[in-house]
């Protein structure tokens, strides 16, 4: 296919966009773009690595790997948009376009990576360069800043890359690894599909008013106008992503509550939208893979370029820390069940924690809304602590096109002038996949001379027309949670895109998420955001204090739900490729057996995990506990350092968040700390001394 037919000149994704920092020109796209920008794109590339492998110069750093760093600008332009709008703004023509591509996606990877002429070239630049094995971390130059240290780390991550992939193996093992890569691409499109309909089939439709007490009036809103979108006369209530619905926490109808969370609980079991069969398959392709390329499993294959390094230490942390949350969680139960009256079922949980932090703590959940008004959270919150910390500057753009109207887009600044855009698209809506995420538009790259284009996706409920968007604390530590990942792309500071922003170990990149979010509790951002939406009165300083004890009741539950999703994830993704398994839900509770607390059910059940079966997180859910070690030494180093100062946000960009993927991420860790991570901080946090 060339570019040359009459359609091929209106495709607005073969020419680098008209718009500021290549920001996508959503006014000229249309669906019936896409795939056939994927096919010229993938076409265009495999012709630059045709022609890269084929050179008849010797293989050089320039004429082979930046060269293959340059390559592929078309295809990185319409899948950067494309996967946005299958997450966001998803459609029946996305979703036809997204299932018929994501297989040659994988086969276009695997000719890259599997083609001996190419790995013959990047073998003979290993070579030269001293880069013999697989391994990356604690290269001789891991802790150096300069563009040879770079240089280096390019050709070890090529090298090891191609090896991890397959380039070694036969070619009968290369014909079967295409084939597995191909059908799995199909198969986690089909799990995350099947689970984004069927969270919407499983809305709970309520005509009863009386049935929804204690929702709060935003809250009833939303419901309203989520049943009015669909065309249904009273509320609708809206599934997460997790298990836990956040109306568990308010509403008084027990009935109601045990029928929001079995609707939670038993999605993907059974009718059309069942994603077991599927799930399954995905394992036991994973399995297949793994040792087909040497490992015993998945998880070890994951784990072999993560900051762990081996399945071993995963298991240690895991189990040093799930008998000791599960303790907690049981006690807290019983505390519960005390001020019931009766045993505790996982939809009273949330209720009765509530009710126990407004009696213990004088903490009402449902009270501190009104000072969490989204716009106040954003502007004096969230881009008010990144300009203390960083002097970053944020106007917001109308001029600019968006994908749906509730996507609004920032110029982001610093003192030395444009840094990048910033997009927002923060409210929940039936086309969207539940949960939070970042991801970017366009990576900042010295080679490609660009500069960062970063997006946080929420799914905040929107309220009717004219109303406030009242938030829940654990909205506005989302917030903050996911501006730390944009502020990771924002800041990236690297010549090569293969290092940009947040191409880090799955289990470092939470870390910088996670440490942004301290700042939603100190008392200077706090005061400034937490103000009354009516009378601008600042949440009151008792209650600040208060809200800090409260949320450590119910630590032990918070863990626990996250280790045993966690634990989920390793025990799936350690079955070997002749370990078949058969019945999804006996294997979930013998994984669970021995750390499952009946009323605290894990964060994901297998049937719903879209993080390991519909996501990039397979085998690796861990790492947010692993980045949290980081993250919470690293608020020590903030607050030894003396907390909200510019000089400690400078030496936190420079020597972390600007780095990339372009050094050792755990090397880039100890220089910036000056040792090694210690994790009592979290053992604390957590209440997990014991």
């Amino acid at each position: 296919m060339t570019s040359d037919h009459g359609w091929m000149a209106a495709n607005p994704f073969l020419a680098p966009s008209p718009l500021p920092f290549g920001y996508p020109d959503f006014s000229a796209i249309r669906e019936e773009h896409f795939l056939p920008a994927f096919v010229e794109g993938m076409a265009r590339q495999r012709a630059e690595v045709d022609a890269i492998a084929a050179d008849p110069a010797p293989p050089t750093f320039e004429n082979t790997l930046v060269a293959l760093e340059r390559s592929g600008d078309v295809l990185r332009r319409v899948s950067a948009v494309f996967f946005v709008l299958a997450a966001s703004s998803s459609t029946e023509g996305i979703r036809a376009v997204e299932a018929e591509v994501a297989p040659l996606l994988a086969a276009h990877a695997d000719a890259i990576r599997l083609d001996p002429a190419l790995f013959a070239r990047i073998e003979a630049i290993a070579a030269e360069r001293g880069v013999g094995g697989v391994a990356v971390a604690g290269s001789a130059a891991a802790g150096g800043h300069g563009a040879d240290t770079e240089d280096r780390r390019l050709v070890e991550r090529y090298h090891r890359d191609a090896v991890r992939a397959g380039a070694r193996l036969g070619p009968a093992e290369q014909e079967r690894l295409r084939a597995i890569n191909a059908e799995l691409s199909s198969l986690t499109t089909e799990f995350g599909n099947r689970l984004l309909a069927g969270a919407a089939a499983a809305a709970v439709h309520v005509t009863d008013p009386s049935q929804l007490d204690g929702l709060t009036p935003d809250a009833l809103s939303a419901a309203a106008r989520a049943a009015r979108s669909r065309g249904l006369d009273g509320h609708l209530l809206t599934l997460v992503l997790p298990t836990e619905q956040p109306a568990l926490a308010a509403l008084t109808h027990r009935d109601l509550r045990e029928r929001l969370h079995h609707a939670s609980v038993t999605r993907g079991l059974g009718g059309e939208h069942d994603t077991r069969a599927t799930l399954l398959k995905i394992v036991a392709l994973r399995a297949e893979r793994a040792r087909l390329l040497g490992h015993p499993h998945h998880a070890s294959w994951v784990v072999e370029t993560a900051t762990a390094a081996s399945t071993e230490a995963v298991d240690a942390m895991l189990q040093r820390l799930a008998p000791i949350a599960a303790a907690n969680a049981r006690a807290e139960a019983d505390a519960l069940a005390a001020a019931a009256g009766h045993p505790i079922a996982p939809w009273d949980r949330a209720f009765h924690a509530e009710r126990v932090r407004r009696e213990r703590f004088a903490v009402d959940a449902a009270a501190l809304r009104p000072y969490l008004e989204l716009e106040r959270v954003l502007h004096d919150g969230v881009f008010h602590a990144a300009h203390r910390l960083y002097g970053l500057g944020f106007t917001e753009r109308h001029d600019l096109p968006t994908y749906h109207p509730d996507v609004r887009v920032f110029d982001v600044s610093d003192e030395d002038g444009p840094l990048g855009l910033f997009v927002a698209d923060l409210y929940a809506r039936d086309t969207k996949r539940g949960g939070a995420w970042m991801s970017a538009f366009v990576s900042q790259s010295h080679l490609h001379g660009t500069r960062p284009i970063v997006l946080n996706t929420l799914n905040i409920p929107k309220p009717a027309d004219g109303e406030p968007t009242l938030l829940t604390l654990e909205l506005v530590r989302t917030l903050f949670h996911e501006f730390g990942h944009a502020l990771h792309g924002l800041f990236s500071d690297v010549r090569y895109p293969l290092f940009a922003g947040t191409a880090v170990p799955r289990d470092f990149v939470e870390y910088p998420s996670q440490v942004n979010e301290m700042w939603l509790e100190d008392p200077e951002i706090l005061a400034a955001y937490a103000r009354h939406h009516e009378t601008g009165e600042p949440l009151p300083p008792e209650l600040i204090t208060r809200i800090a004890a409260a949320r450590r009741f119910g630590e032990g539950a918070a863990t626990t739900e996250y280790l045993a999703a966690a634990l989920l994830d390793q025990a799936w993704h350690r079955l070997g490729a002749d370990a078949p398994v058969t019945d999804v839900e006996a294997f979930e509770a013998a994984a669970l057996n021995g750390v499952d607390v009946p009323s605290v059910p894990p964060r994901y059940r297998s049937t719903y995990f879209n993080h390991v079966f519909g996501g990039a997180y397979s085998a690796g859910y861990y790492s947010y506990i692993w980045s949290e070690v980081l993250d919470a030494d690293t608020v020590e180093w903030f607050t030894e350092h003396g907390g909200l100062r510019r000089e400690n946000g400078e030496r936190f960009r420079r020597e972390l968040l600007a780095r990339g993927g372009a050094l050792d991420p755990m090397a880039a860790y100890e220089g910036f700390r000056g040792r090694a991570p210690d994790v009592t901080p979290l053992l604390v946090r957590r209440g997990l001394q014991g």
